[in-house]
This record gives C-alpha cells, structure tokens and sequence, in this order.
C-alpha cells in the first residue's frame, strides 16, 4: 500500500474516532464543546503525528505562526481531557482495515513482550520496584504485542505494570477479540502452554510455539521417540479429574492428560463433582525436534498440517532468540 493511501487511512480513522468525542472526553458534554483552533480531531493528529520536533515546533508545522497559534501549554491542557481510549481505537481501526484487504490470506502473527522503565513513581504500586541490593527503585511496564508479519504492522498491543505482567493470559486475550479470520500464531518458549493453545484452538487458528526441550514443560510426560528427531502426532484429552477409572485412562500418556486446578485452564471446571461424569477437553498438535545446528536442536508444537508444513519448512518460521 502506498504511503499516500496509508496517510488517508489512518486520517480517515483518525475522523471517524473525532466525529464520536464525547465518547473519549474526559469530561463529556463539556471537553471541546467550543469552537477552538484545538480541536479534538487537531489535538488526535498532533499526539499521532509526533515527530522528534519539540511541541512547539510541531504546532508550528500543523497550525503555522500567527498571533493566534496556541501555546504548547493550551496543547497540554487539551490533550489531557482526551482518553487513551482515543488513540486505541484509531489504532485498531487502520489496522484492522489493512488487514481486512487481505482477509484471504493466512496472517502470520508473532507475538512478544518487552519491559520499559518510566519515570520512578513509588505510588504505582502495579510497577514499582524498590531498591534492592543497593539497585536505585524504578518503575517498569511490560509491552505485549502481536505483529503481523505480512503486513509489517502491530495487530494489537497490551500495557501491563511490571508486578502484573502475565504472557499468557495477554496472549490469550489477544487472540479472543482478534477480528482476523485466519491466522498462525509464532511464539517463543515464554508462551509455552495448553491454555493459550487451546484458545487459538477454540478461534479455529493455527500455532507454532517454541517448547522446552528438557524434562519440563509439554513435552514433559508424553512418550517421544529415543531418536534426536522426530514428528509426532499427539491427541490428547484434559481433565481435571482423578477417579480411579480416570487413573487408568492417564496411564496411556499420549492421549490423557491431568490437569491440577491450580493450572489455569479455560475450558474446563474448576472442580467435578464425584457423581458427575469426568469432564475432557480435546487438544490435538504435532510435537516436532530438528536439527537447528550440529548438535543442537529445536522441539516445537504445532497443529499445521504435515503435509503442507513438513518439518523442514517449520524452522523458517521460528523467530530467532539469538540463542
């Protein structure tokens, strides 16, 4: 898409938010009710548009020089009565629509998280971290975000404080509210586990997720191959409950699969009564080790199909961790 069209896009979400402000006003019914050369739709294109210019600069840009140019601190003033909420759903406006002209195709998401210090404030308790061990406090966020990686564009984005931060269940809601018909999931082994796998399952989407490669995590408990490779279909059904006919049925560790009620779990009760029937939910993947180097070796699980998706072709999709 040229950047021509990309700027009308983005201007053109950027109106449709403008055109409903009072539903991102801070204050509605009385935030920009007057006529000011600030308006809502100005101050939304000025915080978007920011360049590495200073403020006043980029007044200048937008509004050009004259007696009547607000000053950088009427901008403040204004763009403090306008909601985050603003920005986000311009934000999944255009990308929506990007995505949406490629709806055909298989989108291709890869999803990571970041940490980011910011201004030391020991009252935000969701990211203050006091000092330790002669380290000076800071505060710190955790950036989730899904990347596209046909379109070269963020999906969606999620902030969490540093003391809150959870991968998974940011994954998980990521991939709930996602509008993109069909897509494959990349993640590394941060993302590892049956819940996340089970809710792109449930979207009817496709995974390819990194995995421990030791005695921990998925892979701990099923019955793999003695060899250094191997593609192994493996079908197997959750439950929560132990009865001793469920006992035997655990036994077959390729097909049963127990889970505690401390494991998070979407998809099934937290508990079963003894008179209930044992409840089971169906987890189909491929659980695939290759050469990565001599000596090293990679397992990952996957529900792609073998034979569009042989291993070989796997590698080229996994993101690359330096390791």
């Amino acid at each position: 898409m040229k950047p021509n069209a990309l700027r009308k896009l983005l201007f053109s979400e950027i109106k449709s938010v403008s055109d409903c402000f009072t539903d991102y006003c801070i204050s509605s019914g009385k935030d920009f009710t007057k006529h000011r050369k600030l308006s809502f739709e100005t101050v939304l294109k000025t915080v978007i548009g920011m360049e590495s210019k200073s403020l006043t600069n980029k007044l200048i840009d937008l509004l050009g020089t004259g007696s009547d140019m607000p000053s950088a601190s009427a901008f403040v003033q204004q763009r403090n009565k306008v909601k985050a909420e603003a920005c986000k759903d311009v934000f999944e406006g255009f990308t929506s629509n990007l995505i949406i002209r490629n709806e055909s195709e298989l989108q291709v998401l890869a999803i990571d998280g970041s940490d980011i210090q910011i201004a030391t404030n020991p009252d935000d308790t969701t990211s203050f971290f006091p000092r330790t061990n002669g380290q000076k406090p800071y505060n710190l966020l955790h950036l989730n975000a899904l990347y596209a990686l046909n379109n070269h564009i963020y999906t969606d984005a999620i902030i969490q404080g540093g003391n809150d931060k959870n991968e998974h269940t940011t994954l998980q809601l990521m991939v709930d509210k996602s509008k993109i018909p069909k897509a494959l999931v990349v993640a590394d082994r941060g993302y590892e586990s049956f819940n996340s796998i089970a809710h792109i399952q449930e979207k009817g989407w496709f995974f390819l997720i990194r995995v421990k490669d030791g005695t921990c995590g998925i892979k701990n408990g099923l019955d793999l191959p003695p060899s250094d490779c191997f593609d192994e279909d493996i079908c197997l059904k959750l439950t929560r409950k132990q009865t001793n006919d469920v006992k035997e049925l655990l036994k077959d560790k390729n097909h049963y699969k127990f889970i505690s009620a401390t494991q998070p779990f979407d998809y099934l009760p937290l508990k079963n009564r003894k008179s209930e029937p044992a409840v089971f939910y169906k987890l189909k993947f491929r659980i695939v080790r290759f050469p990565i180097s001599e000596g090293m070796y990679e397992t990952i699980v996957t529900n792609l199909d073998r034979t569009k998706y042989p291993s070989d072709e796997l590698k080229s999709y996994m993101p690359n961790d330096g390791e």
